[in-house]
């Protein structure tokens, strides 16, 4: 039996509840939140009725002396739950992003690779069956090297609270996700970007709810975003709407079930190469999917065979140095480089 307590008791929390409780030998040995009615709320809801609550994760660690600890926390306390749970000897699976700073980030991972504790992130979007498939169909070179990478992302959703209040709002609560997903479809290695910001006068947020960004991610490879969090109408998929042009063909995929390429074929018409219809394959049995469900089986898996998720946060930290890349961009106004060395 692995024992783990999570610390958040926020909306999110659900969904890392409801994927908790469909793994058969894990127990959540107890809920930490700053608010103890609201841990006490999810311990009901989840007839968690043997879990220790509490306010100081801590305490309820010392207490418990679980294996792993679930982090659900605001990005600006990441770092304050991940010493205490190295401190106590827990492995550690974390919301995105990894950290609020680079700085943060750094010693996390620092602080992980001493403890001797596996790490890893939420990066759900990797577990997306069709950004399995592209990976797979790209590495398969039926269309060639890919050399253009573009996404979109325009949804309008009205959350309140903190997030309408936050800085770089787009690329800092949701961007990442589109980031690591492009890094992982083309094997991506960042190395510079330049991005810039805007806030259109429809918006509702403080600041950073619009942004493009044309990042460098190595090899000939060029990954453009462009995103709203206040776009009204023809909303995309929350994972994107993609092209990916490669040097023999393109695909596209709306972000939903619609994927599809064409490769190019003999003959022109005109001055344009003909293009044929190419099948992209279905999901194959070994890719792992599944969201929350498939990190977390991931990450025990890990814990349980001495293995690296695949996630991890050592790795991790190449997509959020895109995040961090591009924060710095729009607020110079100029191209800047990315170092992100895995840790």
């Amino acid at each position: 039996m692995m024992k783990v307590v999570l610390v958040g008791c926020g909306a999110m929390s659900k969904q890392w509840l409801d994927a908790a409780r469909q793994i058969d030998g894990l127990a959540i040995a107890g809920l930490v939140d700053l608010d103890a009615e609201r841990a006490q709320t999810r311990a009901r809801e989840y007839d968690l009725t043997k879990a220790v609550i509490g306010t100081s994760l801590d305490a309820v660690l010392e207490e418990t002396k679980p294996d792993a600890v679930f982090d659900v926390v605001v990005p600006a306390a990441r770092r304050a739950v991940a010493l205490s749970a190295f401190a106590h000897h827990c492995h550690l699976l974390t919301e995105k992003p990894l950290a609020d700073s680079p700085e943060n980030a750094r010693a996390i991972i620092d602080a992980a690779r001493r403890a001797d504790r596996v790490h890893a992130v939420v990066q759900n979007r990797r577990y997306v069956a069709n950004v399995r498939r592209i990976r797979r169909f790209l590495d398969s070179g039926a269309i060639g090297k890919p050399t253009s990478i573009h996404a979109d992302f325009f949804i309008a959703p009205h959350f309140g609270g903190f997030r309408e209040e936050m800085d770089h709002v787009l690329l800092l609560d949701m961007a990442i996700h589109t980031f690591d997903a492009a890094r992982y479809i083309v094997a991506g290695e960042p190395a510079s970007v330049y991005c810039q910001e805007w806030e259109p006068a429809s918006s509702w947020y403080r600041q950073g709810s619009s942004a493009s960004a044309v990042f460098d991610l190595g090899d000939g490879k060029v990954f453009t975003y462009a995103g709203s969090w206040c776009a009204d109408g023809f909303r995309t998929s929350w994972e994107g709407s993609w092209r990916i042009v490669a040097e023999r063909g393109s695909l596209l995929w709306d972000g939903h079930d619609g994927l599809k390429a064409e490769v190019v074929a003999s003959g022109r018409d005109g001055i344009i190469d003909k293009t044929q219809a190419i099948e992209v394959p279905a999901l194959d049995p070994a890719d792992r999917v599944g969201g929350h469900l498939g990190i977390i089986q991931d990450f025990i898996r890990a814990i349980e065979t001495g293995t690296e998720p695949e996630t991890r946060g050592a790795d991790n930290i190449k997509s959020l140095a895109m995040v961090f890349g591009a924060i710095e961009s729009a607020e110079a106004g100029r191209r800047v480089a990315i170092e992100a060395q895995e840790g």
